[in-house]
């Protein structure tokens, strides 16, 4: 006869129903999604090679490159984080031995060197103090001594709130015969991305930021220039889950099984896309630019610090300056467990200096805002 292990007592209790508190998410990410996506991932499953879901990834492909301004044939959704797609781009781009440059400037660019190395990457880089950018004049000495196969930079650096200009690097890179890929995970959506305009060979993004949809679909694009080094390798990518010569097959015409993908989140990336659309956009570039000047005018007026000089800061997240004398996590508690609000806290040399305010997508709204700052002086009031 058949044995079974039974349930205790303290297992039954978190057997309930799911029971999960209403945030206004103003942090790094994830951001709240539009109700209609939310609705859109109620929508009943189909195959992953149904015909109305192959007609739907075609759409994704569309939408994506509208949002990124591309004509790249290789842009798809990767099935993972963002991640997930900034392994991609990486696994699909570098052989072993290609030196790889990278522009350090915060938490996410030293991401970039960790996932090149464990590809055998002759990694070398550059570095600014976190909050700073990198000028045309430092990128272009950077490529004369190092003359890399890879330019990678992080366009929106999540750690610091800082936003790399591009305008000028594409060409840099097409002077020195390398590829130019940059990280758009808290960009894309919400600020200015021409990719095809200023060169960019490689881009990867996430879906829970600036396209306001929950996390697990990531987009990823190849331009040609990446697609024909990819085209020339000399050994198999090294990972087969992220492997575009096999992703590009199930996404293109011949619709190769690779995969079961996340149906409703794709259905949830699909719905998130076409509200941009349908708001164009230039006008949800313009929205986020419109509501983080408010915000920063807000913060400012309460006599708090911003971490970015402001002609290099995201519309998309904003570091604060903590005050002197305030414990910054104990104000993000109390966000969190009072008034149901995250914002998020910093990481690596910022940790215990910033918080990180996230006004993306959805929620890149004059009333998240305002909810805000009614709460955070009502917090800062009690803890001085």
């Amino acid at each position: 006869m058949m044995q079974t292990l039974s349930i205790d007592n303290n297992e039954r209790l978190q057997l309930s129903p799911l029971t999960i508190p209403s945030r206004l998410l103003l942090g790094p990410g994830p951001s709240n999604a539009h109700p209609t996506v939310l609705e859109a991932m109620n929508t009943p499953p189909v195959g992953h090679l149904d015909p109305a879901f192959l007609e739907l990834m075609d759409e994704i492909q569309s939408l994506l490159r509208y949002v990124w301004q591309t004509k790249n044939q290789w842009t798809i959704a990767i099935s993972g984080t963002g991640s997930a797609a900034m392994e991609a781009a990486i696994a699909n781009t570098i052989e072993p031995t290609d030196v790889v440059l990278i522009g350090v400037a915060g938490y996410f660019g030293n991401r970039l060197v960790e996932m090149a190395s464990r590809y055998d990457a002759d990694v070398r880089t550059i570095t600014k103090p976190w909050g700073q950018v990198f000028s045309l004049d430092e990128l272009r000495t950077a490529l004369q001594t190092h003359r890399p196969a890879i330019l990678a930079l992080v366009h929106a650096e999540t750690s610091t709130g800082a936003r790399q200009p591009l305008e000028g690097v594409g060409e840099l890179c097409r002077e020195f015969g390398c590829l130019l890929l940059i990280d758009t995970v808290t960009s894309l959506g919400g600020v200015p991305l021409l990719l095809d305009e200023w060169g960019v060979d490689v881009a990867y993004s996430c879906s829970q930021k600036g396209l306001g949809c929950p996390p697990g679909a990531s987009p990823l694009t190849l331009g040609p220039r990446a697609i024909e080094k990819l085209h020339r390798r000399q050994t198999k990518v090294a990972n087969w889950y992220l492997d575009m010569t096999l992703l590009s097959k199930y996404w293109g015409e011949e619709r190769t099984y690779h995969h079961t993908a996340p149906i409703n989140l794709y259905y949830a990336l699909r719905e998130a896309l076409r509200l941009i659309a349908e708001e164009g956009i230039e006008n949800s570039w313009q929205r986020h630019q419109k509501n983080v000047e408010y915000l920063w005018e807000r913060l400012e007026n309460f006599g708090l610090s911003l971490h970015v000089d402001k002609q290099f800061r995201l519309p998309t997240l904003t570091t604060v300056r903590i005050p002197q004398g305030v414990d910054g996590k104990a104000v993000a508690r109390q966000l969190l467990n009072e008034h149901n609000i995250e914002v998020g806290g910093g990481l690596g040399e910022l940790a215990g200096q910033v918080w990180r305010v996230g006004l993306m997508g959805f929620n890149s709204r004059k009333e998240s805002v305002d909810r805000l700052l009614e709460a955070l002086q009502q917090v800062l009031h009690e803890q001085r």
